[in-house]
């Protein structure tokens, strides 16, 4: 069975259950009363906390995204670097294969 993506809660509605949760609502209450599940509120929570420097195990939401973009970046670099390295091999047998021109001297 394929996965489905659901697409992302809007950041007002995590941001209220994070507010819930802190204000002494279990996370596994308003799993049973809102649709994302008790370990998606606990994820939201740790990212705010990870965010606010509430704690430090774990990447910030801008380090993710630093990540993400030079993980993206560096996959394209390595996709263009094959490519000219496969243009340099190239232009190098095609060159050797070209006689050189004779001297009129």
């Amino acid at each position: 069975m394929p996965h489905r993506h659901r697409a992302a809660y809007p950041l007002e509605f995590r941001q209220k259950l994070i507010d819930l949760v802190r204000a002494g609502r279990t996370p596994k209450e308003l799993a049973k009363e809102f649709e994302p599940s008790e370990a998606t509120i606990c994820t939201w929570i740790k990212r705010a906390d990870l965010d606010a420097g509430r704690r430090n195990d774990g990447l910030t939401s801008a380090e993710r995204e630093e990540l993400a973009r030079l993980r993206r970046e560096n996959k394209q670099l390595r996709v263009e670097r094959e490519i000219l390295s496969k243009a340099a091999a190239w232009f190098a047998r095609e060159t050797e294969s070209i006689p050189s021109k004779p001297s009129n001297s």
